[in-house]
């Protein structure tokens, strides 16, 4: 096998059809919505998002790749490492630059090494620390990794951190009632009560799949999201140009829940998904509404996934008030390589500790499930 191993400055220099077989029928790491980031400006020069995609060929043949990028800071991570950089900063040492494999500003567990083949998956964990020694970059880091690409990273002895998320599975529900037949009692009036105040007040809402969103509805969905990171000082990171790129490359993968009051639109949510997952991505609303956030964000996506026969809806990063809506906690987990030996010491110990915290969390979590409890 004559592998070649090369990092280069851009997915748009792969065939897309080459990564996209790789990739399989993943959405959120298919060639056209990370191709979208880079051509709309969300990913490049000036965002601190640098990207380096892994390449590996086999002649001409792409046999392996990994999403891979060089940072100048932490933001749109969700894996949070501000403290490591501080502590960097105070001992007079850059913590930036840094090598970052992960989908940009998406906390979704999916593959991060791009084959099946042990071999190349080994090959390209290899290749991964002499980048970082290379170019002496800090270290480097693997968000959200799948079961598929955990264990070359174990057995290369990088550094696990756990985390967790949460995630609603639809039990074959023949409807909304049925999933909430399986609730607790006082769960379900209250899932009961919240909707029927979005629905007294006026609010109707509208689920509008990729093809059918226009140019219009497009714009209204970027005021919501724009106005959600304005509400929180903050600047969005992605541009109203990836949004209509994906419109136009990613149709099938994509649902927008619109929020209509008096027949204006007021709030939107919009969702990825394929055939067993649905991702919920981003929301926003411009006027308050109680409980719309619940509505838009959770109850019409479970509905749609109950009608669609999606198995998932992935919830995302933090969140615990999603316990109450039927999600349950699931471990995530990164991998972490850092070059100073001082500092790989100091954060090894610090991950342990944080582990056995993410695990006590994760326990009481478990214990509070809104599920009616199993007789014996």
């Amino acid at each position: 096998m004559g592998l070649i191993i090369e990092i280069s400055d851009s997915i748009q220099t792969v065939d897309s059809i080459s990564w996209d077989t790789l990739v399989g029928d993943m959405p959120l790491l298919s060639y056209a919505f990370l191709s979208a980031l880079e051509s709309s400006g969300s990913v490049g020069k000036g965002t601190g998002w640098q990207p380096c995609p892994m390449l590996v060929h086999d002649d001409s043949k792409l046999v392996g790749a990994m999403p891979l990028y060089v940072k100048s800071h932490s933001y749109g991570e969700y894996v949070f490492d501000w403290a490591w950089a501080e502590a960097y900063q105070r001992n007079g040492i850059n913590y930036y630059p840094k090598l970052l494999s992960a989908i940009p500003f998406t906390p979704i567990s999916s593959q991060r090494l791009l084959t099946d083949n042990l071999q190349i998956q080994a090959l390209m964990v290899e290749a991964l620390t002499e980048t970082l020694h290379k170019h002496q970059l800090s270290s480097a880091h693997v968000l959200f990794p799948d079961e598929s690409s955990v264990t070359a990273f174990k057995q290369s002895g990088w550094l696990q951190r756990n985390g967790v998320q949460f995630r609603w599975q639809n039990n074959n529900f023949t409807d909304f009632e049925d999933f909430l037949s399986t609730l607790s009692h006082d769960k379900r009036k209250k899932i009961h009560q919240e909707r029927k105040k979005v629905t007294a007040s006026g609010v109707v809402c509208k689920c509008i799949k990729g093809a059918d969103i226009t140019l219009e509805q497009w714009r209204f969905f970027y005021e919501c999201y724009e106005n959600t990171y304005l509400e929180h000082h903050s600047t969005p990171y992605l541009t109203p140009a990836f949004f209509e790129e994906i419109g136009q490359t990613l149709p099938q993968n994509i649902l927008l829940v619109l929020a209509y009051l008096e027949g204006e639109p007021i709030a939107a949510a919009l969702n990825i998904y394929h055939q067993t997952t649905l991702y919920g991505r981003y929301w926003g609303s411009l006027r308050y509404v109680p409980n719309l956030h619940f509505e838009l964000c959770y109850y019409q996506a479970q509905e749609f996934c109950i009608a669609e026969k999606i198995q998932y809806f992935e919830g995302g990063a933090q969140g615990e008030h999603k316990l109450a809506r039927g999600f349950k906690p699931r471990p995530t987990c990164s991998f972490h390589k850092i070059a100073h030996p001082d500092f790989a010491l100091a954060i090894q110990d610090f991950v342990e500790k944080e582990s056995q915290g993410i695990a006590a969390y994760t326990s009481e979590l478990e214990e509070r499930v809104p599920f009616k409890a199993i007789q014996p």
